[in-house]
């Protein structure tokens, strides 16, 4: 087991999940969640199951459950939602304690919560066990239009590029006494983000032609192909046709 570096999301390791081609699992992860938007709200059961099936899936990977519950803050954005909803859907409505709450509202809010919470989940054991290049690679294996997987590639490349910038034009703003603190200090930052886009855009041309000195046609060469053996094919297809197994019993019930 490794230490998480680099990449904020990606995790260090050797465990058979980080040793999995990245298209196997970009292509487990697709299955499973679309297993998972077929489920019908009430089928709490396979829901249950479903959330075993990731657990089992993060602990195959070794990754520390810490540093990956810390990730699951991507979510907020659904929990909110979520617990919005009872309040402002329509139909009967239910009392809960002091609350009256629509009935609509509440399995609308479980379906939304269940639905995202596992595919979050999903993509996080994706995400920690897959460096960002692979993913692009593996992206490139699915045959994905060229010119997306590019784009994507030199956003993987230069995140952190655009992200130190802005980091080193806060230090400089702080240095001078600035503070963001009311509505005055937006046009500073309006600023520093128009600031930021036109570096960023002087730097992408010169990436650009200095790529087209060394000799570039429109496309970049792969240079980590993998192909998955049947064995990994196996593997990753546990989790997928697992889910399927447990929606098909549901639904026969």
């Amino acid at each position: 087991m490794g230490a998480g570096h680099g990449h904020h999301l990606h995790f260090h390791g050797h465990s058979p999940v980080h040793r999995l081609p990245a298209h196997a699992k970009l292509l487990a992860l697709l299955a499973f969640v679309l297993v998972v938007v077929l489920t019908p709200r009430t089928a709490f059961a396979a829901y249950a199951v479903y959330l075993l099936l990731v657990v089992v899936a993060q602990r195959a990977s070794r990754v520390p459950l810490g540093y990956f519950v810390k990730r699951m803050v991507v979510e907020l954005p659904f929990v909110v939602f979520a617990l919005l909803m009872p309040f402002v859907a329509t139909g009967p409505r239910v009392e809960v304690g002091p609350l009256h709450l629509s009935e609509h509202g509440l399995l609308g809010a479980w379906a939304l919560l269940a639905k995202g919470t596992l595919g979050v989940m999903a993509s996080l054991v994706l995400a920690t066990t897959t460096e960002p290049r692979h993913v692009v690679a593996g992206l490139e294996q699915l045959r994905l239009p060229g010119q997306l997987v590019q784009i994507m590639g030199f956003m993987v490349r230069y995140l952190e590029v655009v992200t130190g910038e802005l980091a080193r034009m806060k230090v400089a703003r702080e240095s001078r006494g600035f503070q963001p603190r009311n509505v005055r200090a937006w046009p500073a930052l309006a600023s520093t983000a128009g600031a930021l886009f036109i570096r960023s855009y002087e730097r992408g041309e010169r990436v650009h032609l200095a790529m087209l000195s060394r000799g570039y046609t429109g496309s970049l060469p792969v240079t980590h192909p993998r192909t998955a053996t049947a064995e990994q094919w196996r593997l990753a297809g546990i989790l997928p046709v697992a889910a399927l197994a447990t929606l098909v019993v549901a639904v026969a019930r």
